[in-house]
């Protein structure tokens, strides 16, 4: 449900096409990826602006978050090179602008198809019978496993002492008594009096 502001005009804050080209360079910035191109970013971008209508408190803290990086970059954010533009990013990480860019794009940005596929990422193996007939066991960017220990080296010991066998503790109990609790004879009974 959404409450309206105490203030009229923060309900009639609208996101213009500038502020959304804004928040794609965030983004561009914040989660630099060359490979991917670049509608997966507006995608994301028009997702944090819907987040961003349906509560008021998101609203104002992005409005006011994109306002403060064209302060802060001293005319606009989207005209600075990268080492420029992340130099103000870090400036403003702290806040809950940044934080709430941050969450909703780590949810949003990489769960989309088109980024999956050049990261990579095959998607979720349960519908097609998991990983183990998909690929499980294909590491070839790894080199091979040596199987067999080298002639002439000395084995290393891993875990000292886990090829002893554990010998029982001495028994000082009697076999009588075995258990740890006490019993009738090792406490007195005495009569509680009022």
């Amino acid at each position: 449900m959404v409450f309206p502001a105490k203030y009229p005009s923060l309900n009639a804050m609208e996101m213009t096409e500038d502020a959304r080209q804004t928040l794609i360079r965030v983004l561009r910035v914040a989660f630099p990826h060359e490979k991917i191109p670049d509608a997966p970013y507006e995608r994301t971008a028009d997702k944090i602006l819907a987040e961003a209508q349906s509560e008021t408190w998101f609203r104002v803290a992005l409005t006011q978050g994109l306002l403060s990086l064209n302060q802060l970059a001293g005319g606009d954010f989207r005209d600075l090179d990268d080492d420029a533009a992340l130099r103000v990013l870090r400036r403003v990480e702290g806040t809950e602008f940044f934080g709430f860019v941050r969450r909703t794009t780590v949810l949003n940005l990489y769960d989309d198809d088109e980024v999956w596929e050049v990261l990579g990422y095959e998607g979720a193996s349960f519908d097609r019978g998991g990983y183990i007939t998909r690929g499980f066991n294909d590491l070839d960017w790894l080199p091979e496993p040596r199987v067999d220990y080298p002639e002439g080296e000395q084995m290393p010991e891993i875990a000292p002492g886990a090829l002893e066998v554990p010998q029982p503790a001495a028994e000082e109990a009697s076999a009588a008594d075995s258990t740890n609790q006490p019993g009738a004879t090792s406490s007195d009974m005495e009569e509680v009096k009022k």
